[in-house]
């Protein structure tokens, strides 16, 4: 019995100092990053098969859309100085999307734009 765990532990050994000299090319950090990676790799594999599906289901649909609405969107964010003036949209009954300014106590800066005085909630059209 002494002699077979003699014999497990010279081979253990071996094959510990067979590992230490391939492996002696690389610095411990190099092999720690590169294990992290792998790691990472096969963690985030199944999420970026399922991107890829997302991709490949919707990706024409998001690609027309900007087509479409691009143009439209530019000159909005074009018009709009500071977003944070402005309401969450809201989406109404018949379809209509509003965007309603903040009052004017609730605004970040407490700032006006030019010519902007507090409004008492009302639009004219």
């Amino acid at each position: 019995m002494l002699r077979i765990l003699i014999i497990s532990v010279a081979c253990a050994a071996a094959v510990n100092t067979a590992r230490a000299e391939e492996d002696s090319s690389k610095s411990l950090m190099e092999q720690g990053a590169e294990l992290f990676l792998e790691g990472l790799r096969q963690e985030m594999e199944p999420a970026i098969k399922d991107l890829r599906g997302f991709a490949e289901q919707f990706g024409p649909a998001l690609q027309s859309f900007m087509q479409e609405m691009g143009p439209a969107l530019a000159e909005l964010a074009a018009q709009v100085q500071d977003w944070s003036a402005y309401e969450v949209p809201e989406m109404l009954p018949n379809g209509d999307i509003i965007i309603r300014k903040k009052p004017f106590h609730e605004r970040p800066d407490n700032s006006s734009p030019q010519g902007d005085a507090p409004s008492d909630g009302q639009t004219d059209i």
